[in-house]
Parts: C-alpha cells; structure tokens; sequence
C-alpha cells in the first residue's frame, strides 16, 4: 500500500468574505470528499479571504495507482474553480 499527501494552495483573486471563498472551493469536498480512499481537508489559510490551502490524502496500491487517484483532483482543481492554484506538493508517506 502506498499512501500519499497532495497540498494545494490557491490565490482567490478578488474574494471579499470567508463566506465566498468557501462557495467557490466547494467544489473540491463534493467532488472528491465522497471517495473511500480519499481524505478532503481544508488545511490553512482559514481566515484569509484569497489564500486557501487544501489537503487530499489517497491510498493506492501501488505509486502508479497513486497517482492516477490523484491527479484529477489537480486537474479539477486548475480548470474548474474559480481560483489559481500557487503550489503544489506531494508527498509519499
């Protein structure tokens, strides 16, 4: 089993309340929060209007698995929302 820890961090240009800058990143909870081997969280950030910072844990079988799991949260996240993703790590643990 291999597990692995995607952080996403994203710049809401724009965004005046913590109200919208959850509306507009819901869209990442609903999608993949619904997943049995992925964990969703909101991870930093949490008072900043334009700053957010997500976390997806997976568990896959192998490093190929692993990244085929994660790799349309990434691409979700960079041609869906309304945000721009400013880094991206991720971390086999």
């Amino acid at each position: 089993m291999v597990i692995g820890l995607l952080t996403l961090e994203f710049h809401l240009p724009g965004c005046r309340s913590l109200k919208e800058k959850r509306h507009r990143l819901s869209g990442l909870k609903q999608r993949f929060g619904r997943l049995a081997n992925i964990a969703v969280s909101e991870a930093g950030f949490h008072d900043r209007h334009q700053q957010a910072q997500w976390c997806f844990l997976g568990l896959a079988s192998d490093s190929k698995g692993l990244e085929q799991l994660l790799a349309p949260i990434e691409t979700y996240a960079a041609s869906q929302l309304d945000a721009v993703i400013t880094q991206r790590s991720l971390e086999r643990l």
